[in-house]
C-alpha cells in the first residue's frame, strides 16, 4: 500500500523565543502541499531562523526519515525515533505507536533543545513535524485535519 511522508523541521535559537521572530516562527506551516515525486521518497522541508523561517524543500529516501514505518495486518504502524535522547526536554513517557488504516493520516510533533558540549553557545531548538498518510493521498492531504494528532512537545524553558 502507498505511504506518503512529509517531514518538517523548524530550527531556531534563543533569538526567536519572543517578539517578532517568535511570531514568524509560530506562524510557520505544519503541513504543505505535496510535490509530484517518485515513490518511495519523503517530502522534507527545513525552516531555519537564519533564513526567516522560509521553507526549503527536498525529496529524500524514506530511510533517512527519523520514523519507524511497519505494515502489518492491513495497517501501518507509525512511531518516530527520538535521537539523541540528551536533547529531549522533560516530558512524560512516550506515547505508543499509532496504527493507521488505509485512508488515514497522522501528524506527530516532537521538540528538542540543545546546548554546546562546553556550554559556550546559547541553546538551540528544533520542532519536528511528521505528516504520514497510509493509502492513496492527494497533493493537499496535509493541508487538512489529520485523522490522528500526537503532540509530544515538552517545555523548552
Amino acid at each position: 500500500m502507498e505511504i506518503t511522508v512529509q517531514w518538517i523541521r523548524t530550527s531556531w535559537t534563543k533569538q526567536s523565543r519572543g517578539g517578532e521572530a517568535a511570531s514568524r516562527r509560530n506562524a510557520a506551516p505544519i503541513g504543505f502541499a505535496l510535490p509530484h515525486a517518485e515513490a518511495p521518497s519523503a517530502h522534507v522541508i527545513r525552516m531555519r531562523e537564519r533564513y526567516g523561517f522560509e521553507p526549503h524543500d527536498t525529496q529524500e529516501d524514506l530511510g533517512k526519515v527519523d520514523v519507524q514505518l511497519r505494515e502489518a495486518d492491513g495497517q501501518l504502524r507509525v512511531f518516530p525515533r527520538v535521537k539523541p535522547l540528551f536533547a529531549l526536554p522533560p516530558r512524560p513517557r512516550r506515547p505508543p505507536a499509532v496504527r493507521l488504516a488505509p485512508g488515514q493520516w497522522v501528524r506527530w510533533q516532537l521538540n528538542y533543545r540543545f546546548s554546546s558540549m562546553a556550554g559556550m553557545q546559547d541553546w538551540s531548538y528544533w520542532l519536528d513535524t511528521f505528516n504520514i498518510a497510509y493509502g492513496p493521498a492527494n497533493a493537499n492531504v496535509f493541508l487538512s485535519t489529520p485523522t490522528v494528532f500526537v503532540d509530544e512537545q515538552g517545555p523548552l524553558r
